[in-house]
């Protein structure tokens, strides 16, 4: 065989084993990449919430509960018949998520950054007086209800809505904003995580929304879930 010869067959050859290399790289590369699957960290740091949202998503928990107070409150007075043992159920509701929880995350984590910034240190001292009056208020509630004594549940149930709907009003638009001003944002950021954190170890799971499911059933059973019955005519 000649050169020429020689180097022509050499180049078709060479060719030929370029193109099938080519094939399948060609079709790689048409190939779209698959996304990666989530993994359960980051769903779970995508769900997290602010410390102040947290804080007062679960000031709607209490709330939901004051208008079940204002319901038992309605029908006493009206001499309705209902189960005492829904404002049972309630005020345990309100010892559990509010007062042994929640409160007690105001009070191991916020009051003290604003007492050591020396900001809002008189609103703070109130409202530390008024968590121990609320539980003082609960107990009574408690066992009102358990005896059935509905004279003293209508005072301790009107004492207790008129005081923590000006307490939880002046912390959502008072105390809670204010944070911004004494921590930074990334300590700001790593209490929500903490909050997180301790809500989890508390109950086992997501707090917030057991006890939204709970006070669902409170509404249902003392008949004021439905959200249209408040509807002015």
């Amino acid at each position: 065989m000649n050169p020429k010869t020689e180097r022509r067959t050499f180049l078709l050859q060479a060719s030929a084993a370029i193109s099938t290399l080519a094939l399948p790289l060609s079709a790689l590369a048409l190939q779209k990449p698959q996304p990666k699957p989530k993994s359960p960290a980051k769903s779970q740091a995508e769900e997290e919430v602010s410390t102040n949202e947290d804080l007062m998503r679960e000031h709607g928990v209490l709330n939901r509960i004051l208008l079940i107070y204002d319901e038992a409150m309605r029908r006493i007075q009206a001499k309705e018949a209902f189960d005492p043992a829904v404002i049972s159920k309630s005020a345990g509701l309100i010892q559990k998520f509010i007062e042994n929880y929640h409160e007690k995350l105001e009070e191991d984590h916020l009051f003290p950054r604003f007492e050591k910034a020396g900001k809002l240190v008189d609103l703070v001292k109130v409202l530390r007086e008024q968590h121990v009056a609320g539980r003082t208020v609960t107990n009574r509630i408690l066992a009102a209800s358990g005896r059935g004594d509905l004279t003293a549940l209508t005072g301790d149930l009107a004492a207790f809505v008129r005081m923590y709907r000006p307490h939880e009003a002046r912390e959502d638009t008072v105390l809670f904003p204010a944070l911004h001003d004494i921590v930074s944002r990334h300590e700001y950021d790593a209490m929500g995580e903490q909050f997180e954190s301790i809500e989890r170890r508390t109950f086992g799971g997501d707090g917030f929304d057991m006890a939204v499911d709970q006070v669902t059933e409170l509404e249902k059973q003392i008949g004021i879930y439905g959200l249209s019955q408040f509807t002015p005519k």
